[in-house]
Order: C-alpha cells, then structure tokens, then sequence
C-alpha cells in the first residue's frame, strides 16, 4: 500500500492465524464474497511521515472490503476530506484503490489488522495483533505526533510505549506530550455512529488536525 515502505516486511502475513475468532470471520468473509479483499490489511501513506494516524481497525465494507485503511466507507469519507483539506493529500479520493490517491505526511497504522466481528475487537486481540503496531511504529522513527481515533487505538498506542493510559486521560482533542519531543492527540474515531449522533462532527475532527499541525516538526528543526 506504501511506495518505498520501510514496514512492508513488518505487515502480517495474509493468512495471518494469530487470533481464532478473526479468522473464522475472515474465512466466512472469503466465502462469501471472494473477490473482496479479506486479509489483514497493510499500513497505508508517506513512508516519510511526520504525522501518525492509529485506527482501530479495518471495516466490513470499508477496509476489509478493499483493501486500503478507510478506503470504501463513511468513516474514510470524512478521514480523506479532511487530510484534503488541510494539504495531506495529493489526487481525489474516490473510495476505491485505484483511485491514484497519495499521502503527503501522514500515514495510517491500524491497532488491529483483520476485520472484527461488530467492529469490536476483543482485549486479547488488540494485545496480540500490537505486536505489528508496534513494530511498524518502530520502524518510522521520524513520526513526530499522532492522532488516536478513539479509546482503544489511545490505549493501545501507549502500551506500545510502556506508559500507562491512566496517565494519559483519553479525551476528544486532548493532547499528549509523551516526554521524548513527541506528541499524541485524542479524536473521537470518525465512524458513521458518531457523526450521526452528533458525538463527532467535521468542524471537531478538523480542530485536531489543526493542532496536529500545531505541533509538527519545523523545518530545519532537527526533527523532520
């Protein structure tokens, strides 16, 4: 998914069979719809990203649909308008892979890579699969701040880090500084739930991008 990407070879396999209850469900979903994409689905964006997006996980008829983190549903409507309008992006997202869309300064790492039944992972499997956060974070030293969407992709994020999230209070817009020059930010996830209820609208999700630029690297900083 990435040109050049220094963690292509910390993805997990296609048929990854690390968590029971994800591959029945990835099996069912092969099943059914064979021409969707229906594996663990990779990173996608700027292998020399600044800014770290950390999901939750791939969607049924989004990601896990076609291949591509947010790629195909709601929430990648509102995710991709908005790296659009604040210069992440480069060509016109049109739900689809082939779309030609490229990433300028961000990237998008889910917390867990396979599709979970209700959207819900369970604890075990975010702990299983942050082994492949952890080790594509790893290799993207030069992210500098990262935005969370929502409570699990916050918590697991930390616990890549060794911190305790009681530490770090998950809260729409908060902002983190983690102690070692870099910096989280906190956003309800932009799923179709959220917005529908109002928990979550665009004028919110674009005021933590805009912190987000707040806080990045200057150039000539050392830290680009």
């Amino acid at each position: 998914m990435m040109e050049q990407s220094p963690i292509a070879a910390t993805e997990p396999p296609v048929d990854c069979p690390l968590c029971p209850r994800l591959v029945a469900l990835r099996r069912g979903c092969q099943a059914k719809h064979p021409d969707w994409w229906n594996a663990p689905v990779p990173a996608f964006g700027d292998a020399n990203a600044w800014l770290g997006i950390v999901g939750l996980a791939p969607g049924m008829h989004g990601a896990n649909r076609t291949g591509r983190p947010f790629t195909g549903d709601y929430a990648g409507d509102l995710l991709f308008a908005t790296f659009a309008r604040f210069g992440l992006s480069r060509g016109t997202y049109r739900a689809r892979v082939d779309d030609g869309l490229k990433l300028e300064g961000v990237i998008i790492i889910n917390s867990v890579k396979c599709l979970p039944p209700q959207n819900k992972p369970t604890p075990v499997e975010i702990n299983t699969c942050r082994r492949f956060l952890s080790a594509q974070l790893d290799a993207l030293p030069q992210l500098k701040v990262f935005i969370a969407l929502g409570r699990i992709a916050h918590d697991s994020f930390l616990r890549h880090l060794g911190l305790r999230a009681t530490a770090f209070p998950f809260g729409h817009n908060a902002r983190h500084d983690l102690g070692d020059g870099r910096v989280l930010i906190d956003s309800y996830h932009c799923s179709r739930y959220n917005t529908q209820t109002g928990r979550l609208t665009p004028a919110m999700f674009e005021a933590v991008f805009e912190q987000a630029l707040r806080s990045a690297p200057m150039p000539g900083s050392g830290d680009d």
